[in-house]
């Protein structure tokens, strides 16, 4: 199944408490429950003012409904085309 990257442009994330952390993940598995099992959250990684989430789903547009049913922001969505890591050099 397909990954993907998303990124949200929160102004600020860097600075969201684990309270409010963990209140924006709570919502994010709710939409998750509520949609099904073919969407899956990987993790997301939080900067300055940004939050790239990694997302496993069948398509873009499943990504872009958890988004809006969620209310959180969907600034750019890529499909992953392959991972590499350092085993990649050897």
């Amino acid at each position: 199944m397909p990954k993907y990257v998303i990124e949200r442009e929160i102004p600020g994330a860097g600075n969201l408490t684990a309270e409010q952390l963990k209140g924006v993940s709570q919502t994010s598995c709710g939409v998750l429950r509520y949609m099904g099992p073919e969407i899956q959250w990987v993790q997301s990684y939080v900067t300055g003012d940004k939050i790239y989430c990694v997302y496993i789903s069948p398509n873009k547009e499943m990504v872009l409904e958890h988004a809006k049913q969620g209310g959180f922001p969907a600034n750019l969505v890529s499909e992953v085309a392959t991972i590499i890591d350092p085993t990649t050099a050897e």
